[in-house]
């Protein structure tokens, strides 16, 4: 997967989100396995940012038929009063950049998960 060059990546965001931190990595990642080194390369698109918060993008399901859109959200908080609120409600704004860069309403037809966890 190729990605733009990241201040055009954190332009993108910035357009969706202006009070969001700057991305500084855009990268599809792979996964080396730490018992037999073994690498596995296109596991997801992990976008990440200058406070330590990250959007992480997988497809799980190795059937011909269907797969599971898995998108880990993670928000890095140095506030401690901002610590202990809902999740849904303090990871909103990088769920909404995560919803609009990866148009995931738009392909798939869904506009709620199917699962929160």
């Amino acid at each position: 997967m190729i990605f733009p060059k990241i201040p055009q990546e954190d332009d993108i965001v910035q357009g969706i989100r202006s009070d969001l931190s700057k991305v500084t990595n855009a990268n599809e990642f792979e996964y080396k396995d730490p018992v037999d080194g073994s690498i596995s390369k296109h596991q997801g698109v992990r976008y990440l940012f200058e406070d330590g918060s990250r959007l992480v993008f997988r497809i799980s399901g190795t059937g011909s038929g269907g797969a599971t859109i898995r998108l880990y959200v993670e928000q890095y908080v140095k506030n401690s009063s901002k610590i202990g609120r809902d999740s849904q409600e303090a990871l909103a704004p990088l769920v909404d950049v995560a919803l609009k860069l990866s148009k995931m309403q738009e392909f798939t037809g869904r506009s709620t998960p199917t699962v929160i966890t």
